[in-house]
């Protein structure tokens, strides 16, 4: 098989998440006593960890303090919220983001309602998210976000772009298709109730795909040249009994088709881990304006 590394169609996700953590370092070198991001975990949950290593990295490379606080598994909805309301009234915590998923009893909804929007780094508030309506896009969620970082690195105009969004989720589907409108793309979103997914991804420009199911999307999907961002990230066994990491695209073969494709691993994800440090930045410049700390 050819080593997908080496085809220009793929759209390179951890060359653009290096230059952003580059801009992040640039602008975190110049202050003395950076706030730095907390994230929680409730309860010991093994598939988390590799998130959480990630955004250690992520916030080391971007020049960033990361603290991880793992909290007891039957902690009570509202002592939860007590300790949230401590940070956002912490001026040490710049950002504070929240592992999913949670012990059933907490209210993942309301903790995120419960971070403060100016520390809102991963964009779950839904005072973040309906700020994307009025093409208030700074703190976005970071996936969504990443969705458009990556077709505007294809070099296309996303004005009049034809894009359709597959997937309408809360913290994805639908925010990435408010960020592409204010881009002025003219966005079609599919979901579950679709009646032709195929008819209306074959003659888009720019297809985005987030549905959990692996190679859901194959080259009879797509039109000729077009770009292909996909979200997804599933775990599947082999014929040979191994496991692997794919997408919601079958890649080999659509990217015979396509013009650009992200590859999974190594496209949307490093973009995203990338974005939350570009967040906690953006952030930390509203909290300035706002009084909270320190320039």
């Amino acid at each position: 098989m050819k080593d997908l590394k080496q085809d220009h169609r793929l759209i390179d996700g951890k060359a653009v998440a290096q230059r952003i953590f580059d801009e992040c370092r640039a602008y975190t070198s110049e202050i003395e006593a950076m706030p730095s991001l907390v994230s929680i975990c409730i309860g010991d949950v093994p598939e988390v960890a590799v998130y959480m290593r990630n955004q250690a990295r992520g916030a080391e490379r971007a020049g960033l303090g990361f603290e991880l606080q793992t909290w007891p598994a039957e902690i009570s909805q509202e002592a939860a919220k007590d300790k949230i309301q401590a940070m956002n009234d912490d001026p040490a915590v710049l950002g504070i983001i929240l592992q999913r998923p949670v012990p059933e009893h907490i209210n993942v909804r309301s903790l995120q309602s419960a971070i403060h929007p100016l520390k809102d780094v991963e964009g779950m508030n839904p005072a973040s998210i309906g700020n994307i309506v009025y093409s208030d896009v700074a703190l976005a969620p970071c996936t969504a976000a990443a969705s458009v970082e990556l077709i505007k690195e294809t070099g296309l105009d996303l004005e009049g772009l034809e894009v359709v969004m597959i997937g309408h989720s809360e913290i994805v589907g639908k925010p990435a298709a408010m960020m592409l409108m204010a881009e002025g793309a003219t966005v079609t979103v599919c979901h579950h109730m679709t009646r032709s997914v195929a008819m209306h991804s074959r003659r888009a420009d720019v297809v985005v795909v987030a549905v959990g199911k692996a190679n859901f999307i194959g080259p009879d999907m797509v039109k000729p040249g077009a770009a292909v961002i996909d979200i997804g990230i599933n775990q599947i066994t082999d014929d040979e009994g191994a496991t692997k990491i794919v997408g919601d695209v079958d890649t080999d073969a659509v990217k015979e088709v396509a013009g650009w494709i992200t590859p999974v691993p190594g496209g949307v994800g490093p973009v995203t881990v990338a974005l939350l440090m570009r967040n906690a930045t953006v952030a930390y410049k509203r909290q300035v304006a706002a009084g909270w700390v320190g320039a």
